[in-house]
């Protein structure tokens, strides 16, 4: 078995955690890659996260923005998440049972059981000959600037259905695993994980609609007029510039991310958002 560990950088707390499961796993016979910022600090061979999809199962340390960095380069391989004590709607193992919960499941494999995972959708816009890398959380479609001067003039249309338009910093589409983050900021409705639905959002519009949440295979597609540039934004990181008039259609992949391990408990965690 191969076990692929990413760890919050900067983080000694995340690394030193990082270290003991190595240890223990490589004790059990277990082939571990540690992403290459961390193995810096251990002083072990490191590797670059893009290549993670190729272990059996990758263990993010750290908190949620952590987890999205390893989501990225576990590339459909089972992820489990440990909580280092920040709100961790990714991450249900704390610190203190993270080898334990790491070595339930190296044990599951030997016996020759599947790993249990749950799926979380993930979504992705595109354009005009170009497909954006898909996004657990959000994706954020929205003028150079926000605020005073800034913002563009936009459609909003649902299975090619107008919703809204106007003037707006700009939209946010974002899966139940997203709806507690950037969204939540904008006003937007939290959404139990169990849900199947998409939110659309207008962030700062001059006038417009409320939130709304569509199915969860519902395309969305943003028409953006009145504006130099525009840009578009995929889990907080990747960002994509157009030029208006354009237009941007985001909807879900076929790729969703793979959770292994204990479910978190969704009310637990958003009472860490007090």
């Amino acid at each position: 078995m191969q076990v692929a560990i990413v760890a919050q950088r900067g983080n000694s707390r995340a690394a030193y955690l990082t270290d003991d499961l190595r240890e223990r796993l490589v004790r059990e016979g277990v082939e571990v890659r540690v992403d290459a910022e961390t193995a810096e600090t251990l002083g072990v061979a490191g590797h670059p996260v893009e290549t993670f999809g190729t272990a059996d199962l990758v263990v993010s340390i750290g908190g949620d923005g952590t987890f999205l960095f390893a989501a990225r380069g576990a590339n459909g391989t089972p992820i489990l998440g440990v909580n280092l004590g920040e709100v961790g709607f990714l991450n249900a193992v704390g610190p203190d049972g993270a080898v334990e919960a790491v070595m339930a499941e190296v044990r599951r494999f030997d016996d020759g059981e599947s790993l249990a995972v749950r799926e979380v959708p993930r979504i992705a816009a595109r354009g005009d000959g170009w497909t954006e890398r898909p996004a657990m959380n959000e994706v954020v479609v929205q003028g150079p600037r926000r605020g005073h001067g800034g913002g563009v003039g936009l459609e909003v249309r649902v299975d090619g259905s107008l919703y809204t338009g106007g003037h707006a910093d700009g939209v946010l589409v974002a899966t139940p695993t997203g709806s507690t983050a950037y969204n939540l900021s904008e006003r937007g409705p939290l959404v139990h994980p169990s849900v199947d639905g998409l939110v659309v959002n207008e962030m700062a519009p001059d006038s417009g609609m409320p939130p709304l949440v569509v199915a969860p295979d519902a395309e969305v597609s943003i028409t953006l007029t009145d504006a130099e540039e525009a840009v578009v934004v995929s889990d907080g990181r990747r960002r994509r510039y157009v030029t208006p008039p354009a237009e941007v259609t985001i909807a879900q992949t076929d790729e969703p991310v793979r959770l292994a391990g204990p479910a978190p408990d969704f009310f637990e965690a958003l009472g860490k958002l007090d």
